[in-house]
Protein backbone atom coordinates (compact mmCIF):
# COMPACT_ATOMS: atom_id res chain seq x y z
CA UNK A 1 0.00 0.00 0.00
CA UNK A 2 1.23 3.66 -0.90
CA UNK A 3 1.82 5.52 2.20
CA UNK A 4 -0.16 8.47 1.12
CA UNK A 5 -3.21 6.85 2.41
CA UNK A 6 -2.03 7.45 6.00
CA UNK A 7 -1.81 11.19 4.85
CA UNK A 8 -5.09 10.76 3.42
CA UNK A 9 -7.05 9.66 6.45
CA UNK A 10 -5.02 11.72 8.94
CA UNK A 11 -6.77 14.88 6.41
CA UNK A 12 -10.19 13.00 7.08
CA UNK A 13 -9.83 12.09 10.64
CA UNK A 14 -8.18 15.21 12.08
CA UNK A 15 -10.69 17.29 11.70
CA UNK A 16 -13.48 14.65 13.40
CA UNK A 17 -10.66 14.50 16.07
CA UNK A 18 -10.21 18.43 16.74
CA UNK A 19 -13.28 19.33 17.95
CA UNK A 20 -12.36 18.06 21.11
CA UNK A 21 -10.10 21.43 21.32
CA UNK A 22 -11.71 23.69 19.74
CA UNK A 23 -15.94 23.53 19.60
CA UNK A 24 -18.00 25.18 22.36
CA UNK A 25 -19.46 22.14 23.29
CA UNK A 26 -15.79 20.52 24.31
CA UNK A 27 -14.72 23.75 25.49
CA UNK A 28 -17.59 24.09 27.83
CA UNK A 29 -17.76 20.22 29.05
CA UNK A 30 -13.93 20.98 30.22
CA UNK A 31 -15.35 23.37 32.48
CA UNK A 32 -18.20 21.70 33.42
CA UNK A 33 -16.67 19.23 34.35
CA UNK A 34 -14.51 20.80 36.98
CA UNK A 35 -11.28 21.38 34.90
CA UNK A 36 -10.14 24.78 35.06
CA UNK A 37 -8.84 26.75 32.02
CA UNK A 38 -8.10 25.61 28.59
CA UNK A 39 -5.10 23.99 29.47
CA UNK A 40 -5.94 22.14 31.80
CA UNK A 41 -9.17 20.90 29.79
CA UNK A 42 -6.73 20.37 27.05
CA UNK A 43 -4.16 18.41 29.04
CA UNK A 44 -6.69 16.58 31.11
CA UNK A 45 -8.93 15.61 28.77
CA UNK A 46 -6.85 14.43 26.19
CA UNK A 47 -4.26 12.72 28.79
CA UNK A 48 -7.43 11.21 30.68
CA UNK A 49 -7.19 7.58 28.72
CA UNK A 50 -3.59 6.99 30.56
CA UNK A 51 -5.25 7.54 34.12
CA UNK A 52 -4.03 10.28 36.81
CA UNK A 53 -1.03 10.26 35.67
CA UNK A 54 1.81 12.61 36.84
CA UNK A 55 3.66 14.99 34.52
CA UNK A 56 6.05 13.34 33.69
CA UNK A 57 3.74 10.88 31.57
CA UNK A 58 2.01 13.87 29.87
CA UNK A 59 5.25 15.98 28.61
CA UNK A 60 6.86 12.78 27.40
CA UNK A 61 3.86 11.76 25.34
CA UNK A 62 2.91 14.71 24.55
CA UNK A 63 5.96 16.21 23.45
CA UNK A 64 5.97 19.44 22.13
CA UNK A 65 5.26 21.33 25.27
CA UNK A 66 6.78 23.60 27.57
CA UNK A 67 7.02 21.25 30.83
CA UNK A 68 6.22 24.20 32.97
CA UNK A 69 2.79 24.68 30.89
CA UNK A 70 2.37 20.64 31.52
CA UNK A 71 2.76 21.37 35.38
CA UNK A 72 0.86 23.93 35.92
CA UNK A 73 -2.00 21.64 35.11
CA UNK A 74 -0.94 18.21 35.98
CA UNK A 75 -1.35 16.21 38.30
CA UNK A 76 -3.61 18.54 39.34
CA UNK A 77 -6.35 18.43 36.60
CA UNK A 78 -7.07 14.61 38.54
CA UNK A 79 -7.88 16.61 41.89
CA UNK A 80 -10.75 18.69 39.78
CA UNK A 81 -12.29 15.74 38.03
CA UNK A 82 -11.25 12.10 37.94
CA UNK A 83 -10.39 10.78 34.20
CA UNK A 84 -13.29 8.74 34.30
CA UNK A 85 -15.41 11.58 34.59
CA UNK A 86 -13.24 13.75 31.93
CA UNK A 87 -13.92 10.58 29.61
CA UNK A 88 -17.41 9.85 29.61
CA UNK A 89 -17.84 13.90 28.69
CA UNK A 90 -15.41 13.94 26.12
CA UNK A 91 -17.46 11.31 24.27
CA UNK A 92 -20.72 13.09 24.77
CA UNK A 93 -19.57 16.90 23.91
CA UNK A 94 -17.48 15.57 20.80
CA UNK A 95 -21.19 13.55 19.23
CA UNK A 96 -22.71 16.78 20.30
CA UNK A 97 -20.40 19.39 18.61
CA UNK A 98 -20.31 16.60 15.46
CA UNK A 99 -24.08 17.00 14.91
CA UNK A 100 -24.68 20.29 15.27
CA UNK A 101 -22.00 20.92 12.40
CA UNK A 102 -23.21 17.65 10.42
CA UNK A 103 -26.84 17.34 11.18
CA UNK A 104 -26.54 14.04 8.85
CA UNK A 105 -24.15 12.44 10.54
CA UNK A 106 -26.18 9.70 12.35
CA UNK A 107 -26.84 8.46 8.71
CA UNK A 108 -23.53 7.14 8.47
CA UNK A 109 -21.95 6.78 11.57
CA UNK A 110 -22.81 3.15 12.49
CA UNK A 111 -21.74 1.93 8.53
CA UNK A 112 -18.84 4.21 9.42
CA UNK A 113 -17.87 2.83 12.78
CA UNK A 114 -18.10 -0.87 11.52
CA UNK A 115 -15.57 -0.30 8.12
CA UNK A 116 -13.31 1.87 10.50
CA UNK A 117 -12.74 -0.44 13.59
CA UNK A 118 -10.74 -3.12 12.02
CA UNK A 119 -8.06 -0.60 11.41
CA UNK A 120 -8.08 0.02 15.01
CA UNK A 121 -8.52 -3.32 16.09
CA UNK A 122 -5.74 -4.94 14.05
CA UNK A 123 -2.16 -2.98 14.70
CA UNK A 124 0.50 -3.67 17.67
CA UNK A 125 0.28 -0.96 20.42
CA UNK A 126 3.86 -1.26 21.25
CA UNK A 127 5.49 1.58 22.26
CA UNK A 128 2.68 4.16 21.18
CA UNK A 129 1.43 4.95 24.46
CA UNK A 130 -1.49 7.30 23.42
CA UNK A 131 -3.09 5.27 20.84
CA UNK A 132 -2.98 2.11 22.95
CA UNK A 133 -4.72 4.07 25.82
CA UNK A 134 -7.20 5.11 23.41
CA UNK A 135 -8.06 1.81 21.49
CA UNK A 136 -8.22 0.19 25.18
CA UNK A 137 -11.77 2.15 26.05
CA UNK A 138 -14.65 0.62 25.75
CA UNK A 139 -16.41 1.73 22.08
CA UNK A 140 -19.22 4.42 23.16
CA UNK A 141 -22.45 2.64 22.24
CA UNK A 142 -23.49 6.13 20.59
CA UNK A 143 -21.79 5.54 17.19
CA UNK A 144 -21.33 9.21 16.29
CA UNK A 145 -19.39 8.88 19.56
CA UNK A 146 -17.84 5.55 18.77
CA UNK A 147 -16.62 7.36 14.90
CA UNK A 148 -15.05 10.48 16.91
CA UNK A 149 -13.44 7.77 19.63
CA UNK A 150 -11.62 5.63 16.30
CA UNK A 151 -11.12 8.85 14.83
CA UNK A 152 -8.67 10.09 18.36
CA UNK A 153 -7.25 6.48 18.67
CA UNK A 154 -6.14 6.47 14.87
CA UNK A 155 -5.05 10.20 15.27
CA UNK A 156 -3.04 8.93 18.33
CA UNK A 157 -1.40 6.21 16.62
CA UNK A 158 -0.24 8.41 13.83
CA UNK A 159 1.03 11.34 16.56
CA UNK A 160 3.04 8.18 18.69
CA UNK A 161 4.88 7.10 15.56
CA UNK A 162 5.61 10.94 14.31
CA UNK A 163 7.26 11.21 18.06
CA UNK A 164 9.26 7.92 17.41
CA UNK A 165 10.73 9.87 14.14
CA UNK A 166 11.35 13.38 15.66
CA UNK A 167 12.93 11.42 18.91
CA UNK A 168 15.42 9.20 16.42
CA UNK A 169 16.16 12.42 14.83
CA UNK A 170 17.60 13.83 17.87
CA UNK A 171 14.84 16.39 17.87
CA UNK A 172 13.03 17.48 21.50
CA UNK A 173 9.80 18.43 21.80
CA UNK A 174 11.13 22.70 21.15
CA UNK A 175 13.69 22.19 18.34
CA UNK A 176 10.69 20.20 16.24
CA UNK A 177 8.44 23.20 16.57
CA UNK A 178 11.01 25.57 15.64
CA UNK A 179 11.36 23.95 12.87
CA UNK A 180 8.07 23.32 11.72
CA UNK A 181 7.83 26.94 11.88
CA UNK A 182 10.67 27.57 9.60
CA UNK A 183 9.53 25.34 7.10
CA UNK A 184 6.29 27.55 6.98
CA UNK A 185 3.54 25.14 7.91
CA UNK A 186 3.12 26.75 11.13
CA UNK A 187 3.14 30.91 12.56
CA UNK A 188 6.09 31.05 14.71
CA UNK A 189 4.17 33.53 17.49
CA UNK A 190 1.58 31.43 17.43
CA UNK A 191 3.64 28.34 18.32
CA UNK A 192 6.01 30.00 20.99
CA UNK A 193 2.71 31.30 22.50
CA UNK A 194 0.28 27.70 22.68
CA UNK A 195 3.56 25.21 23.54
CA UNK A 196 4.85 27.79 26.36
CA UNK A 197 8.03 28.80 25.10
CA UNK A 198 10.00 32.18 25.90
CA UNK A 199 11.67 33.71 23.52
CA UNK A 200 15.00 33.08 24.53
CA UNK A 201 13.95 29.13 24.45
CA UNK A 202 12.87 29.72 20.64
CA UNK A 203 16.45 31.47 20.43
CA UNK A 204 18.47 28.74 21.85
CA UNK A 205 16.88 25.94 20.00
CA UNK A 206 17.28 28.14 16.51
CA UNK A 207 21.25 28.25 17.49
CA UNK A 208 21.15 24.54 17.88
CA UNK A 209 19.02 23.76 14.67
CA UNK A 210 21.60 26.10 13.14
CA UNK A 211 24.58 23.99 14.41
CA UNK A 212 23.25 21.18 12.81
CA UNK A 213 22.97 23.04 9.62
CA UNK A 214 19.20 22.45 9.51
CA UNK A 215 18.75 26.54 9.96
CA UNK A 216 20.69 29.66 9.05
CA UNK A 217 19.68 33.46 8.75
CA UNK A 218 17.07 33.12 6.51
CA UNK A 219 15.07 30.39 8.32
CA UNK A 220 15.49 26.79 7.27
CA UNK A 221 18.15 25.26 4.83
CA UNK A 222 17.86 22.92 2.26
CA UNK A 223 18.87 20.40 4.95
CA UNK A 224 16.37 21.41 7.05
CA UNK A 225 13.51 21.17 4.48
CA UNK A 226 14.62 17.65 3.55
CA UNK A 227 14.80 16.28 7.05
CA UNK A 228 11.38 17.62 7.52
CA UNK A 229 10.26 16.11 4.62
CA UNK A 230 11.54 12.88 5.42
CA UNK A 231 10.33 13.49 8.85
CA UNK A 232 6.92 13.75 7.45
CA UNK A 233 7.18 10.38 4.90
CA UNK A 234 8.48 8.20 7.65
CA UNK A 235 5.53 9.28 9.57
CA UNK A 236 3.52 8.80 6.87
CA UNK A 237 4.73 4.99 6.80
CA UNK A 238 4.48 4.13 10.36
CA UNK A 239 1.00 5.55 10.40
CA UNK A 240 0.20 2.56 7.54
CA UNK A 241 -0.18 -0.42 8.92
CA UNK A 242 -3.73 -0.11 10.38
CA UNK A 243 -5.18 0.70 6.53
CA UNK A 244 -4.01 -2.09 5.57
CA UNK A 245 -6.33 -3.80 7.41
CA UNK A 246 -9.35 -2.23 6.04
CA UNK A 247 -11.42 -3.88 3.08
CA UNK A 248 -11.95 -0.81 0.94
CA UNK A 249 -9.89 2.12 2.34
CA UNK A 250 -10.47 4.31 -0.53
CA UNK A 251 -13.74 3.98 -0.15
CA UNK A 252 -14.38 5.02 3.23
CA UNK A 253 -11.90 7.82 2.93
CA UNK A 254 -14.28 9.04 -0.13
CA UNK A 255 -17.53 8.13 2.60
CA UNK A 256 -15.61 10.77 5.67
CA UNK A 257 -14.10 13.12 3.50
CA UNK A 258 -17.44 14.98 3.12
CA UNK A 259 -18.01 14.65 6.72
CA UNK A 260 -14.42 16.56 7.12
CA UNK A 261 -14.63 19.19 4.60
CA UNK A 262 -18.39 20.43 6.74
CA UNK A 263 -16.08 20.49 10.09
CA UNK A 264 -13.91 22.28 8.67
CA UNK A 265 -16.44 24.55 6.35
CA UNK A 266 -18.47 25.26 9.75
CA UNK A 267 -14.95 26.63 11.14
CA UNK A 268 -14.48 23.71 13.85
CA UNK A 269 -10.87 23.68 13.26
CA UNK A 270 -8.92 26.43 12.66
CA UNK A 271 -6.32 27.30 9.07
CA UNK A 272 -3.96 27.87 9.58
CA UNK A 273 -3.36 25.46 12.59
CA UNK A 274 -0.97 24.43 15.33
CA UNK A 275 -1.01 20.89 13.58
CA UNK A 276 -0.05 21.80 10.49
CA UNK A 277 -2.80 20.15 8.66
CA UNK A 278 -3.39 21.20 5.08
CA UNK A 279 -7.38 22.01 4.18
CA UNK A 280 -8.58 18.31 3.36
CA UNK A 281 -9.30 18.25 -0.63
CA UNK A 282 -12.14 19.65 -2.61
Amino acid sequence: MNVSIARDFWMVLEPLHTVTYFSPECVDGNKDVGLRGFWMGYFGSRGAPLGPVPAGVIEASFYGFNPARVRRAIPDAWTFAPPESILRMRNATAAKALRRVAPDIDAMAAEAVRRLRPAVDAVDGAGRVLFAANRDLPLPDDPVAALWQLATTLREHRGDGHIAVLAVEGLNGLEANVLASAIGNVPAEELKQSRGWSQEDWDEATTALAARGLMDGDGATDAGRALRADIEHRTDALATPPYQALDDPDGLHRTLLPLARTVVENGEMPFPNLIGMPRPPT
